[in-house]
């Protein structure tokens, strides 16, 4: 009967989250580490022998989609102050986890030469999932097929995957690809259950392939991104949107759960965006409560003129469609999908601990 309930809740919702991910498709948004970025952590450790290797969509990616809006001006104005292939203003997920690491961000694979591959590398590809979607990018399993080919080649050692992380965070463009063949959530269930699954099978994987530690995020709460708050004009998030990830979510958790119990050991753990987003989005609100100029946490920063527009836009003669906000530097979303660099940076803050236990018990 929950489940019941819940369907027919989400299928009321349905324009605004169909329009939510197809945004999210559109405008899924290089290279360089996070030296001499805003809020760099870590000094980097040249010996270092740990390496970091990414898979996922456009949370994570760093210049993998190279047709993409990532590529285009407003993106990259924080850091590196020019557009790079990150859908953020600046610094991702991926840069944050890597400064933690103390190493810088590794290369997006299709920007590598033989020289740019010491810190890892970056297969993450915006707008891509763990099945197929509407973007014309290699899923996840393609993904770990472009990694597989790389050892093949000798191009990393056992000792260089032993001694190295995964981060894989991917589910989102998967639920859009759902919505917009489908026409509704009907079904949404089993569908998650077949994610999870994938899933699963993705991240043996990347363990038979020699990496010991693999770190996978949750899904965000997609009932706070922009596109969905802007219904009740950014005032709050819609939680029967968030029951979607909360379901995924629990399922992905209970996932590696039992992986780890297959194991003996703690290879796989989890990063909870969920609960860091929700964490980041209170702080703000209380701030912003006790300060109106404060920006409102569930609103973008870059935001199209009208609904014919998103961040980044131009008309057909170069004019700019969309404004930048002024607070910047306070502000949690980017555009209406993505967050940006004081964003991620606040999720990084919640995630440390868990970050942590990355490197506690590695037998490098």
């Amino acid at each position: 009967m929950m489940k019941q309930n819940l369907l027919v809740k989400i299928i009321t919702l349905l324009p605004w989250l169909i329009l939510f991910f197809i945004i999210t498709e559109l405008i899924n948004a290089n290279v360089a580490g996070v030296e001499g970025a805003k809020k760099s952590h870590g000094a980097y450790n040249n010996t270092n022998s740990l390496k970091l290797f990414v898979f996922g969509d456009s949370y994570v990616d760093t210049g993998n989609f190279l047709n993409s809006g990532s590529y285009n001006p407003p993106y990259g104005i924080s850091f590196p102050g020019k557009p790079s292939g990150r859908f953020c203003d600046g610094l991702v997920l991926t840069d944050y986890v890597a400064s933690f690491l103390k190493i810088k961000s590794p290369t997006p694979y299709a920007l590598r030469n033989s020289t740019e591959v010491q810190y890892g590398l970056n297969f993450a590809h915006g707008g891509t999932g763990i099945f197929n979607t509407l973007v014309d990018g290699p899923n996840m399993s393609v993904q770990i097929d472009s990694f597989e080919k790389l050892i093949q080649q000798n191009v990393y050692t056992k000792h260089d995957l032993e001694s190295s992380i995964a981060l894989v965070n991917a589910g989102g463009n998967d639920y859009a690809t759902f919505v917009l063949k489908n026409g509704s959530f009907q079904d949404i269930f089993v569908f998650t259950e077949s994610l999870i699954k994938q899933m699963s099978l993705n991240l043996k994987r990347i363990h038979e392939l020699g990496i010991n530690k693999i770190a996978i995020g949750l899904l965000e709460p997609i009932g706070c991104v922009p596109m969905i708050t802007m219904r009740s004009s950014y005032e709050k998030c819609d939680e029967t949107s968030n029951l979607v990830s909360q379901n995924h979510s629990q399922m992905l958790l209970q996932i590696v759960q039992q992986l780890n119990k297959q194991m003996g050991k703690s290879v796989f753990m989890t990063l909870d965006l969920y609960n860091s987003f929700l964490s980041v989005i209170a702080k703000m609100q209380k701030r912003r409560a006790e300060n109106s100029t404060v920006m409102n946490p569930l609103q973008p920063c870059c935001k199209g003129e009208d609904l014919k527009y998103f961040c980044g836009s131009v008309d057909n003669k170069g004019a700019r469609k969309y404004s930048v906000c002024e607070k910047l530097e306070s502000s949690l979303f980017w555009d209406t999908v993505h967050p940006s660099q004081n964003g991620w940076y606040e999720v990084y803050l919640m995630l440390q601990s868990s970050l942590g236990q990355l490197i506690q018990e590695k037998n490098f």
